[in-house]
């Protein structure tokens, strides 16, 4: 197999194939697989960094930082996906840890939150991050919000 090439990117700098791509994985994952029809470009883009694994062309794993005072108050890591030809081969987990150290990079000793979905809590708990709420729907989906203390 290709060996993946790491990118890390303000939205500006993306290509119009790269932007597709990401944005054709985002849906296929979130929307299609998911089965769940939400508004994926939020308006949110174009202010993040993103953080792709690519395979020759396509998009392996993907995430976005978003800066604080968009989503949340604090700085967070939203959007995360592995393809599905690329999940149960640690790929997700190096992505978010990739994902942890340029968000620590960016915004160093600041704590993250995260919106996650429910049965990812765990996961998320691997890089630091615990449930700071009850369960809640986010377009049919129950999701918890996570933070990461940097103190």
């Amino acid at each position: 197999m290709t060996p993946l090439a790491w990118t890390f990117t303000p939205f500006a700098s993306l290509t119009l194939v790269q932007l597709y791509s990401i944005l054709a994985a985002r849906s296929a994952v979130f929307v299609v697989e998911q089965n769940c029809p939400y508004q994926d470009m939020d308006g949110v883009d174009e202010h993040c960094m993103h953080l792709v694994a690519w395979h020759e062309n396509d998009v392996a794993a993907y995430l976005r930082i978003v800066p604080p005072g968009i989503k949340f108050a604090e700085p967070s890591i939203g959007r995360v996906i592995t393809a599905p030809k690329f999940r149960g081969t640690g790929l997700g987990r190096e992505l978010m840890q990739r994902g942890v150290l340029q968000l620590d990079e960016l915004y160093p000793n600041r704590p993250s939150r995260i919106g996650a979905q429910a049965h990812l809590q765990k996961f998320y708990s691997e890089f630091g991050y615990v449930t700071h709420s009850e369960i809640y729907l986010e377009d049919g989906i129950p999701h918890v919000e996570m933070v990461r203390s940097r103190e």
